[in-house]
């Protein structure tokens, strides 16, 4: 299936912190007025909800000041990537709406300008090959009162320095027998910045660049260094790597002094990450999830990846909407999911076509329609959108109604079918309820009513009946039999795995314990017959039931199935949290 790129323009953002940097950038004159940004997943997973955040952050920035952004690979790790990660990060971005005509990177296509920086800082003394292993570095690095203390092999020469760090290039020596390190002050306060180590040997298979090396540069060395060699002017990220801002910038400033990059060099900028109640965004807790088979893959509609969210009909226009409407901050904070399923109903409200869909059918039949006949009604595609047109909803004998419309002894208040009481069945008649039908435990199988001939919708006199109760219906012989998927929140808690009052002291709760076990939901229902040709990924608001979307894996011609993408009102705002 091909992903063009969808047609949504990014909303326009309000004033922040990181505009505001821009803006003092371009009337400096820093950049020349140029905006260059880049998004640099690692290709080691799929993307989530965050990276949404991320992506059209860093997209949109660009775009609304005539720049653009890279999408770049940060493939450093030949152990934990694959190509399919690739495939899916690209299908992904290009998914939300966005493209980089011909800016896509990957650092491994960078590996020879970075060994050849991780040369030039040998020549100049500011790196040097340990041969501690990496439990004895850890014991040498200190702690966050206390300095580090020098390893053994500090003062090693350059010489020797450089004749190592090429016979490790060779495949000379064993993984951990040797590593490269940056050669800065092992007082620092900033941890960071005690010599972290910036190669290390791993004999691994590359998916890109097969066994042609042997030795890999670390994220925190290379990262800088892609940002230099694309020529991006603001690296964005998140707070996590506000800490190693110090080490990014050594790095490219001692890099300049050799020569290798000019200045003005990149300036890394860090926001808050997302962080969503009832979700879990950790990279280790998602693959739980799938590896323990609490989910259906890694598409699971109910798991907060974006192929997940597109499975489960979540728009990019949605995305792009919460991504304006939650902002970009220094301090980290809460984001309801509400706001990201309000934003959704919004954008879905405006985009998908009405149907109707009875998800609990009970039978309803006119005893005073002709038998065999039927008749078309008049429904619009889209109330908000005359230009979408109407469609016809065939009409019978019998009907197929939800169950709760109708209460053979009816609860104060409730205006539907009763017996003598009187309601519309939407776009069709007014009819009389006149009785029910029960099987031998007592269970409703069948309604009965007469319908008023003068009281069809849209036709002269229809209107001087005045009825409470307004009902949606599916015809008995034309409607036809759907799988239908209710999906919910994945966690019935806000904080999963939070502790909270009431737990015994000293027993840790688990993120697993608060998964929602009425998170999925499977049923039959009757589908209008307009319904019967929907494409993969198209959405329609099942009229009274909330959103759906043809599931883009299981839907086959002529037999889609569906999926909820979210209730019409968010049903969880009463409940507790």
């Amino acid at each position: 299936m091909s992903d063009p790129v969808q047609p949504f323009s990014t909303p326009a953002a309000p004033a922040n912190f990181i505009r505001n940097l821009v803006d003092e950038d371009n009337r400096t004159g820093k950049w020349g007025g140029r905006v260059e940004t880049r998004f640099p997943p690692e290709p080691n997973g799929y993307l989530h909800y965050g990276h949404a955040k991320s992506i059209c952050l860093n997209f949109g920035l660009a775009e609304s000041y005539g720049g653009v952004c890279h999408l770049r690979f940060d493939d450093t790790n030949p152990e934990k990537e694959e190509q399919e990660y690739v495939d899916a990060i690209i299908q992904a971005v290009h998914w939300l709406g966005f493209d980089w005509g011909k800016h896509l990177y990957f650092a491994s296509d960078y590996f020879e300008t970075m060994y050849d920086c991780a040369v030039a800082l040998i020549e100049a003394g500011k790196a040097y090959v340990d041969s501690l292993s990496a439990d004895e570095i850890r014991a040498h690095r200190g702690t966050l009162t206390e300095p580090g203390r020098d390893s053994p092999w500090r003062g090693r020469s350059i010489a020797d320095n450089l004749d190592l760090f090429r016979r490790m290039r060779a495949g000379e020596f064993a993984d951990g027998a040797h590593v490269l390190r940056a050669k800065i002050d092992m007082a620092s306060p900033n941890i960071n910045l005690r010599d972290p180590v910036i190669y290390r040997i791993r004999r691994a298979t590359h998916h890109r660049s097969g066994d042609a090396w042997c030795v890999y540069p670390l994220y925190t060395f290379a990262h800088p260094i892609e940002d230099a060699i694309e020529n991006i002017t603001h690296s964005i990220c998140t707070l996590e790597f506000e800490d190693q801002r110090p080490f990014y910038d050594w790095l490219l400033a001692a890099l300049a002094d050799c020569g290798k990059f000019r200045r003005p060099l990149p300036q890394q900028i860090e926001f808050a990450r997302l962080n969503l109640t009832y979700t879990v965004l950790s990279k280790r807790k998602l693959i739980q999830l799938v590896d323990e088979g609490r989910v259906d893959g890694w598409d699971d509609p109910r798991l907060p990846t974006l192929v997940g969210a597109r499975r489960r009909g979540f728009t990019a226009g949605g995305f792009r909407l919460f991504a304006e409407r939650i902002g970009v901050s220094k301090a980290d904070s809460w984001i309801d999911i509400g706001v990201l399923e309000d934003c959704m109903r919004e954008h879905l409200n405006e985009v998908a076509e009405r149907r109707v869909a009875v998800l609990d059918p009970l039978r309803l039949v006119l005893t005073n329609y002709p038998e065999g006949a039927s008749e078309p009604c008049e429904a619009p595609n889209h109330p908000l959108r005359p230009e979408l047109g109407k469609r016809t909803m065939p009409f019978g004998r019998e009907l197929w109604i939800e169950r709760e419309d109708f209460m053979e002894e009816p609860l104060k208040g409730f205006r539907r079918l009763y017996p003598g009481n009187m309601a519309r069945l939407r776009y069709g008649y007014v009819v009389r309820c006149t009785g029910c039908e029960k099987d031998a435990d007592g269970r409703i199988t069948t309604v009965f009513a007469e319908y008023l001939p003068d009281s069809k919708s849209g036709t002269p006199g229809a209107d001087a009946y005045k009825v409470k109760g307004n009902l949606h219906w599916v015809s008995v012989a034309h409607g036809y039999r759907a799988e239908v998927r209710l999906y919910d929140r994945l966690f019935a808690h806000p904080y999963p795995g939070a502790r909270r009052e009431g737990d015994a002291e000293g027993v840790e709760r688990s993120f697993l314990d608060d998964l929602n076990p009425e998170s999925k939901s499977t049923l039959t229902a009757w589908l209008e017959p307009a319904l019967k040709d929907a494409a993969p990924e198209q959405s329609f608001q099942f009229e009274r039931h909330g959103y759906f979307v043809a599931d883009r894996r299981d839907s086959t011609p002529g037999a889609p199935v569906f999926n909820r993408s979210v209730t019409l009102k968010d049903s969880w705002s009463k409940q507790k949290g």
